[in-house]
């Protein structure tokens, strides 16, 4: 199986805006628009992974994965704006990431048929960690080395080095240390 994913991955990695080294894309996986998504070195992006960008009014979307980040099988990226990963990012498995709404205002026409709404780019920090089953909405940044715990869906903001739980995710606890760390960098 690793042979397969691994031989895919050096197949496809042409098709990709960038695509680094020993990066590995497990099948089955659905990709769209990957001539706008680059992904960095030693990536791993487990079965079952939905990476999409979408054409919108103003331009294309972008999608952005950091070197070392961990991706678990089932996770949805979508980018019809801007959907950014840093380095060494872990995503737990059925992670949802989109910086867009489905349209849902008009009672006589289908969802499906009436576009997207909210475009607002989304930031996931180096060294983050996302749970199982989170769901991160559009304009969202989660901060580096943040904590976001299964099931909690992020509507806003998560700062660096801190943890957040829930639906709507809230910050519970922020990590010891982190002020000497954030006052050292500047």
């Amino acid at each position: 199986m690793r042979a397969r994913a691994k031989g895919f991955s050096l197949l496809s990695s042409g098709a990709f805006a960038s695509f680094g080294a020993r990066t590995v894309l497990e099948m089955p996986i659905r990709l769209v628009g990957e001539q706008r998504i680059s992904i960095g070195s030693d990536v791993y992006v487990g079965a079952g992974c939905w990476l999409q960008t979408l054409e919108n009014a103003d331009d294309a979307g972008t999608l952005e994965i950091g070197d070392g980040t961990s991706i678990a099988g089932n996770c949805v990226l979508s980018a019809t704006r801007s959907v950014r990963l840093g380095r060494k990012v872990l995503l737990a498995r059925n992670v949802y990431i989109s910086d867009h709404i489905h349209a849902y205002e008009d009672p006589t026409r289908a969802v499906l048929d009436q576009g997207v709404d909210r475009l607002e780019p989304v930031e996931i920090g180096d060294g983050a960690w996302l749970g199982q089953n989170v769901v991160v909405c559009p304009g969202v940044t989660i901060g580096p080395g943040a904590v976001v715990g299964a099931n909690a869906v992020v509507l806003e903001d998560v700062p660096a080095h801190s943890l957040a739980v829930g639906a709507p995710a809230a910050v519970v606890r922020r990590f010891a240390g982190t002020e000497e760390v954030e006052a050292a960098k500047t």
